[in-house]
C-alpha cells in the first residue's frame, strides 16, 4: 500500500511559480514511476509529467513543456513539480500518482493522492 500526500498548491498571479510536493509512504518508492496529473473545472483529468523510479527519465506534456519540471528525491520519498511561468489555464486540482511502469496514461497508476489546488489569477 502506498499513501500519497500532495502539498504546495495555492493562489499565484500569472507569470509566477509554485513548487508542488508529493510525499509517499512505503518502501517501494524508488521502484515506482511517479506522475502528476491535473483536472480543471469541467474538464477531464490530464497528464502533466512523470518520472521513472531512478529519476533518469522524465516525460512532460506538451502544454507545460519548458515551464514545468518534475524531479524526485528517493531518500525523502518525495516527488516535486516545479511550475514556472504559470497562466490561468494552469488552474486545476493537481494529483500525484504512483505506478509500476513509465506511462502517461492514468490507468498505469495504482495509487493517487487527494490533490492540491492551484489557482492562477490573471
Amino acid at each position: 500500500q502506498v499513501q500519497l500526500v500532495e502539498s504546495g498548491g495555492g493562489l499565484v498571479q500569472a507569470g509566477g511559480s509554485l513548487r508542488l510536493s508529493c510525499a509517499a509512504s512505503g518502501r517501494t518508492f524508488s521502484t515506482r514511476t511517479m506522475g502528476w496529473f491535473r483536472q480543471a473545472p469541467g474538464k477531464e483529468r490530464e497528464f502533466v509529467a512523470a518520472i521513472s523510479g531512478s529519476g533518469g527519465r522524465t516525460y512532460v506534456a506538451d502544454s507545460v513543456k519548458g515551464r514545468f519540471i518534475i524531479s524526485r528525491d528517493n531518500a525523502k520519498n518525495t516527488v516535486y513539480l516545479q511550475m514556472n511561468s504559470l497562466t490561468p489555464e494552469d488552474t486545476a486540482l493537481y494529483y500525484c500518482a504512483a505506478g509500476r511502469i513509465a506511462t502517461t496514461t492514468q490507468n498505469g497508476y495504482d495509487y493517487w493522492g487527494q490533490g492540491t489546488q492551484v489557482t492562477v489569477s490573471s
